[in-house]
Formats: structure tokens, sequence, C-alpha cells
């Protein structure tokens, strides 16, 4: 049980760093990874929300990089 709860924890601290990271990501960072987003409106952006929640580290390395 004990494992089971380290799990749970350790998602839900993935699943929480993703979602402050896309709300970052989304309003300033998309832009600068990729220069077609430029001018997209809301309802672009929050169709990318889920999947830069779930991929989280990857994009912030392009984030950093670029």
């Amino acid at each position: 049980m004990i494992a089971a709860e380290w799990i749970a924890i350790a998602l839900t601290g993935y699943a929480c760093a993703g979602l402050l990271f896309a709300l970052l990501f989304v309003c300033f960072g998309m832009e600068r990874v990729d220069p077609a987003t430029r001018g997209s409106r809301f309802g672009f952006r929050l169709i990318m929300l889920p999947g830069v929640a779930a991929l989280w580290p990857l994009l912030l390395r392009r984030w950093v990089v670029s």
C-alpha cells in the first residue's frame, strides 16, 4: 500500500507541475518555441493545454534552448 501512495503522490506532483507549466507556456512560451503559433486565438491555446501539461519536460527543454 505504501508504494501505491508514493506513486499517487508522484503522479499528482507531475500533474500539478505540468498544469502550472502549461499555463505559463501557452501564455508566454509557445510563440518562442514555434513561430507559427504567433497570433493564435484563445481556442487553439486551450486545445493545446492538455498536451503541453502532459509533455511539459520535453517542452521545457525546447523553451530553454530556444
